[in-house]
């Protein structure tokens, strides 16, 4: 493959779907103002990609989606921007909710068909889970929560099955949504930094939910104003201290989902980008068995660091 086709690849996996707010129009993706000369064009056997460059076309609006006239129309030197407050990124937003559901639905099951006798297989992994993330609150939060497990368990769960979706084939889903007219779609919503920060700065609010209701906004003022430093002299450097420290807390904890679950998609496109299948196999196998690895410790790590940032916040002192 040759260095254009290879970033024009790597960049069309790397593009979410995304929607602009201001015009419903969806973004780097157009249609031909004339069908009948676009299918002449294609038929005189030109490319799509050469004939969206000879005839008229416009936006691609949201509606257009899925009947089959959107064309992916990627400029790799004007990379569209990460974050953006008039985007919206269907793909990342819809696969994460549908998961959400999918947790929900499975537990609910497993809960419904539940016995006091001898336990199936599905019972039996689902206690086992609950059962981990019961003793790893336990271990770390001293205090009594109704909210805390539930929460821990909906965070790696939800986290895990996000990152898991990074083990299907690169080309899978993408080839599928651009058959149906979905000019791009993206699988791994933990791979987009707007789904981990949005996670993070939820945690980030309940911080403040947990210091408040224990200590009060009295107590809270005076853990940012008044520690490491206990004099009133030393009130912005312990300002300026704490701040940060407060801030760096949601920063790294979506950053650190967010690099390491992109790194692990990236290796697979690159991998994809190999010439030869045998190769592909003989890398793609064993990169998709450590990474099975990966999928479940940044899970637990997010969870983990919820629960002691949480548990941070419930102290007294």
């Amino acid at each position: 493959m040759s260095g254009s086709s290879s970033q024009g690849y790597i960049s069309h996996h790397l593009h979410f779907l995304q929607v602009d707010l201001r015009d419903l129009s969806v973004v780097d993706s157009v249609k031909p103002v004339s069908s009948q000369e676009f299918d002449a064009c294609v038929s005189s056997g030109s490319s799509h990609e050469q004939c969206l460059t000879t005839v008229a076309v416009e936006k691609c609006k949201l509606f257009d989606l899925g009947s089959g006239v959107c064309y992916s129309s990627h400029n790799e030197s004007k990379e569209s921007q990460i974050v953006n407050p008039y985007t919206l990124n269907l793909d990342s937003l819809g696969i994460s909710i549908v998961l959400g559901f999918l947790f929900l639905w499975l537990f609910r099951r497993a809960v419904k068909k539940s016995t006091s006798g001898v336990p199936s297989k599905a019972q039996c992994f689902i206690e086992m889970i609950m059962e981990f993330v019961q003793n790893t609150v336990t271990s770390i939060f001293k205090r009594k929560s109704k909210l805390i497990a539930p929460l821990a368990l909906t965070v790696f769960m939800w986290i895990f099955f996000m990152n898991l979706m990074d083990l299907l084939p690169i080309d899978l889903i993408p080839e599928l949504a651009k058959k149906l007219g979905v000019p791009y779609f993206r699988v791994v919503p933990s791979a987009d930094v707007n789904v981990t920060l949005s996670m993070a700065f939820c945690i980030f609010l309940l911080i403040f939910a947990f210091s408040f209701k224990n200590i009060g906004v009295k107590g809270f003022t005076k853990s940012l104003t008044l520690h490491p430093f206990h004099h009133w002299a030393f009130i912005p450097v312990n300002l300026l201290l704490e701040g940060v420290s407060l801030l760096s807390k949601p920063i790294s904890l979506g950053l650190r989902l967010f690099g390491n679950m992109y790194a692990g998609e990236m290796i697979f496109i690159l991998i994809a980008l190999l010439p030869l299948w045998w190769i592909q196999w003989t890398l793609n196998v064993p990169w998709a068995l450590f990474h099975i690895l990966i999928v479940t410790l940044q899970a637990f790590i997010f969870m983990v660091l919820t629960i002691v940032y949480l548990s941070m916040a419930s102290e007294e002192d």
